[in-house]
């Protein structure tokens, strides 16, 4: 099994790179699973009835949600944990500290060792594509399969325009880049646009 990424020839309009053709690297997009084929390999591969497997899935769901939102880290199991954090703007005086600071709820997933393990070891295909949308070439990985880590502050994301990225289409990411009013996931304030621990 390998992941597949494409390398796209792009013109970048910002950092020391500008004005100049750059292959940018990113996921190739898979079609989302729906939840019925989940289930349905899911009790195929533990000889479970699919029904008894949809009430188990659904169970698990209602727990998950419910004590996630009463604030505790929710183990998933076989991949890791969940749980809610929050931006919020940081206040010099505890008197305008208010509900209202905060800008976004956000839910943090945590994988588990074996997790990052299988990932650090998959295989990654590049294709290659020039300006014009022709394949151009084919790479297999011999990256070191280094593995982001959210709880250790290490989650970036973030492509570098100066690297020759862009930020087409990006979300903000799991530090909140892209969002000006920074803060950390316990409620506390840091500076605006500070990483989160």
């Amino acid at each position: 099994m390998a992941l597949k990424v494409k390398a796209k020839e792009k013109l970048q309009k910002i950092g020391k790179y500008a004005d100049t053709y750059r292959y940018v690297m990113q996921p190739e997009l898979y079609t989302p699973l729906k939840e019925e084929k989940v289930i349905r390999e899911a009790a195929l591969r533990s000889g479970v009835n699919q029904g008894v497997m949809q009430a188990c899935w659904d169970a698990a769901g209602e727990v998950i949600k419910a004590w996630a939102t009463e604030g505790h880290s929710v183990a998933l199991p076989g991949l890791g944990s969940m749980r809610f954090g929050l931006r919020a703007k940081s206040v010099a005086d505890v008197n305008e500290v208010k509900a209202g600071l905060i800008t976004t709820r956000r839910i943090i997933f945590t994988p588990n060792t074996e997790l990052k393990d299988e990932l650090a070891q998959t295989a990654i295909q590049i294709t290659c594509y020039d300006r014009n949308g022709n394949e151009v070439k084919r790479v297999t990985s011999t990256d070191p399969g280094t593995i982001e880590d959210p709880e250790n502050g290490n989650d970036n994301g973030n492509v570098n325009p100066n690297e020759g990225g862009d930020n087409e289409g990006q979300q903000p990411n799991a530090n909140g880049q892209g969002d000006d009013n920074g803060g950390d996931d316990n409620g506390g304030g840091d500076e605006p646009g500070a990483d989160e621990d």
